[in-house]
C-alpha cells in the first residue's frame, strides 16, 4: 500500500474514532439510551461479518459485500415498513409535509437510522482493517465518512429524521450492486443468462427510481422549503449532504455504465 493510501486510512480512521468518542460520550454522559441501538446496529453486523467468515468464506472482498447485502435487504423492508406505516396512518401528503419531514420521527425511522448508522460504522472499519478501498482519497470512505456526520448529528438534535430515512430508499439498488459483485465473485458471469441480464435490468431500474430519482427530489423538497428551515445549521447541513451524495451517484452511475458496457462488448466477442 503507497503512503497516499496510508495518509488515506491514518485521516479516516482517526475521524471514525472522534465518532465513536461522540457516540459514547452522548450514551454515557448526556444519557442518550437510544444511541444504544447505534452499538447494536454495529454488533450485529460485525457478528454477521464473523458468521459469513466462519461458515462460508475468509476472504474480506467476499464477507464485507455479504454483510452488505444483509444491511440493503433489512434497511430495505424496515424503510418500507415506516414508509407504508405512516402511509396507513396519515396519507401521503400528510406525511411529506415539512413539519413531518424536519420535526417528526415516523414509527420505527429513529431505530432504523440506529441500526444503519451503526452499519455505515462497522462497514467503515472493516474496509480500513482490511484496505477495502483504492486511491488518494475513496469515494466510499467519503460516503460513509458524510452518512455518518450527517445521520449521528441528526440523532442526537433528533431532527430531519424522515428526510434521511428517506434517503435510505436508496438501499433498494444497492441490494442488486452487491448482488452483482457476488454473483461475479462466484465465477456466475455468463452476459447471456436470464438471470443476469434480469439483474441488470433491475440494478438499472432501481438506480434511477429509488437512488438518482429519490435523492433529486429530496434536494427539491430541500430548496423549496429552504425558508422553512430557519437560521440552525440543519439546512446547510442537509443541502451539503444531497449534493454530496448527488454527485457519488453520478459517479456511481458512469461506473455501472462502464461496467455494462465492458459485459456487452466481451458478449459481442463470444457471439461472433
Amino acid at each position: 500500500m503507497g503512503k497516499e493510501n496510508q495518509n488515506c486510512g491514518v485521516f479516516f480512521v482517526a475521524t471514525l474514532f472522534l465518532w465513536a468518542v461522540s457516540l459514547v460520550f452522548e450514551i454515557v454522559f448526556n444519557g442518550r439510551k437510544e444511541l444504544l441501538n447505534v452499538l447494536l446496529g454495529f454488533s450485529l453486523y460485525q457478528m454477521a461479518n464473523w458468521v459469513v467468515g466462519f461458515s462460508v468464506s475468509k476472504e474480506p472482498l467476499f464477507v464485507n459485500t455479504s454483510v452488505s447485502l444483509l444491511h440493503s435487504s433489512v434497511t430495505s423492508a424496515s424503510v418500507m415498513a415506516v414508509l407504508v406505516i405512516q402511509w396507513m396512518k396519515v396519507g401521503l401528503s400528510a406525511m411529506f409535509e415539512h413539519e413531518q419531514l424536519f420535526g417528526g420521527t415516523w414509527i420505527g425511522a429513529y431505530t432504523a437510522l440506529c441500526f444503519s448508522c451503526g452499519y455505515f460504522a462497522y462497514d467503515q472499519l472493516d474496509m480500513l482493517l482490511h484496505h477495502l478501498y483504492s486511491g488518494w482519497f475513496p469515494s466510499i470512505l467519503v460516503h460513509h465518512l458524510i452518512l455518518l456526520v450527517c445521520f449521528t448529528l441528526a440523532l442526537y438534535r433528533n431532527v430531519t429524521i424522515n428526510y434521511l430515512v428517506l434517503t435510505l430508499v436508496c438501499e433498494l439498488h444497492s441490494i442488486f450492486l452487491h448482488v452483482r459483485k457476488v454473483r461475479r465473485m462466484a465465477g456466475l458471469r455468463d452476459g447471456r443468462s436470464i438471470i443476469v441480464r434480469a439483474e441488470w435490468t433491475l440494478n438499472w431500474l432501481t438506480f434511477f427510481l429509488a437512488r438518482l430519482g429519490c435523492h433529486l427530489i429530496i434536494t427539491y423538497k430541500l430548496i423549496k422549503d429552504a425558508p422553512k428551515f430557519g437560521k440552525g445549521v440543519e439546512f446547510p447541513l442537509a443541502l451539503f449532504g444531497m449534493a454530496a451524495m448527488n454527485l457519488l451517484n453520478l459517479f456511481l452511475g458512469l461506473d455501472l455504465f462502464r461496467a455494462y458496457s465492458r459485459e456487452e462488448k466481451i458478449q459481442q466477442k463470444h457471439r461472433e
